[in-house]
């Protein structure tokens, strides 16, 4: 990633030669709702009626779900897309999946996952909690992770693109401006800044009032 380089172009720069492979790069915001929501619907469905759950049964493994999901969010953010690239290969994969982010932060079609990553991880880290979680338990814990996805994606689609006002959502994006403006090593919450508090990642107060 560029450190020094940042644009507040709307444009989307050519990652790929490829016609094939330039397209999944790029993705409208709504894709990851008329994807998923049908998930969290189909899951929501099973729990209550092939498996009968309680509501508060449902209510508490889908609040893990959310809790979970936010834990990962912020894993993924600091130890995967901010892993420092060594060599050139590395630079160009760290470029391909967020580097081109913090240069193009305003590019309207490569704020949320594309398909082609989303669809796969989804997959994998629903296997990955199948070891963890029964059926019954899934049936109500994978709706509040996807949820908590969505909020993230859309979410941050709305961080770049949205003026708030006020509220907990002008605070939320405060705090993503300033990893994208103050201190890319610092601030990797994008839903919240909660982990960051926890592990010693949030920006010093004082210069944020600064």
């Amino acid at each position: 990633m560029a450190k020094n380089y940042v644009s507040n172009s709307q444009e989307s720069v050519r990652m790929f030669k490829s016609s094939l492979l330039e397209p999944l790069t790029k993705v409208h915001f709504s894709v990851p709702l008329i994807l998923f929501v049908p998930v969290i619907i189909f899951f929501t469905w099973r729990a209550f009626v092939t498996f009968d759950v309680s509501f508060l049964f449902y209510f508490g493994y889908f609040l893990i779900g959310i809790f979970v999901w936010s834990f990962v969010e912020y894993v993924m953010h600091r130890f995967v897309f901010h892993l420092p690239p060594k060599g050139k290969i590395m630079e160009r994969l760290h470029f391909i999946f967020h580097g081109v982010h913090h240069d193009y932060p305003m590019d309207k079609l490569r704020l949320v996952l594309p398909p082609s990553v989303s669809i796969p991880l989804a997959t994998a880290l629903y296997f990955l909690f199948k070891l963890i979680f029964n059926d019954i338990q899934m049936a109500a814990f994978f709706p509040g992770f996807i949820l908590g996805y969505l909020f993230y994606d859309i979410g941050h689609y709305a961080m770049h693109h949205y003026n708030f006002k006020s509220g907990i959502m002008k605070k939320i994006k405060q705090h993503h401006m300033l990893h994208h403006y103050q201190d890319a090593d610092k601030g990797y919450g994008v839903s919240s800044p909660f982990w960051d508090l926890i592990f010693g990642s949030d920006f010093d107060k004082k210069k944020k009032a600064k």
